[in-house]
């Protein structure tokens, strides 16, 4: 028998976490996985751009991360985890690849506004939904217990999302727009 998409148990504006536990769906803990799992949903729509093979093996391995983060995310901390959760050698990976990725780039000399082609512009969405992700984390570790390093993985997927923005626009051969700062016409009143 094959199981049904629809439960019927969230009609009354619940859902379930793991362990049994129902929580409304406006939840913190419910919004933070949440917007993890938009985050991993625009990781495929930018997967489906056809990337460089080092980047889509990159998304691929971040993707499957996400939702480990997601399911640490679902499982309060008095409860038992079903895997491990997102560690410190997971956010040093990140590291390697920010440092990998940016080897290729050139300097960083000013702001960029988000764009490019459809792939970086994917990514540049996709790092501001992990900061809205990781605001979110912030939020509910301030009112529960979290387990492992969601807050520093989110943080640094965040830059790592911005590197591979810029790459995929530097292998494109796309011009970064530069941010035109307004100039300041002096004290208020004049």
């Amino acid at each position: 028998m094959a199981l049904r998409i629809y439960t019927r148990t969230g009609d009354d504006g619940t859902t379930g976490l793991i362990g049994g536990q129902r929580v409304g769906k406006d939840d913190p803990r419910v919004a933070a996985y949440g917007t993890v799992d938009e985050l991993n949903a625009l990781l495929g729509s930018a997967r489906a751009e056809q990337p460089p093979a080092e980047v889509e093996a990159v998304l691929a391995a971040i993707q499957d991360q996400l939702f480990v983060l997601g399911s640490d995310l679902a499982t309060p901390v008095d409860q038992a985890v079903r895997t491990a959760p997102i560690a410190a050698a997971q956010v040093e990976a990140l590291e390697r690849e920010i440092d990998r990725f940016e080897a290729e780039l050139p300097r960083l000399t000013s702001f960029i506004l988000p764009g490019g082609t459809r792939l970086a512009a994917t990514l540049h969405q996709a790092r501001a939904i992990c900061r809205r992700a990781e605001r979110e984390v912030v939020a509910l570790s301030r009112r529960q217990e979290l387990r492992g390093a969601a807050l520093v993985y989110l943080n640094r997927l965040s830059d790592l999302l911005f590197v591979l923005a810029r790459f995929a626009n530097h292998r494109a051969g796309a011009t970064e727009v530069r941010w035109n700062a307004p100039r300041s016409e002096g004290p208020a009143g004049r």
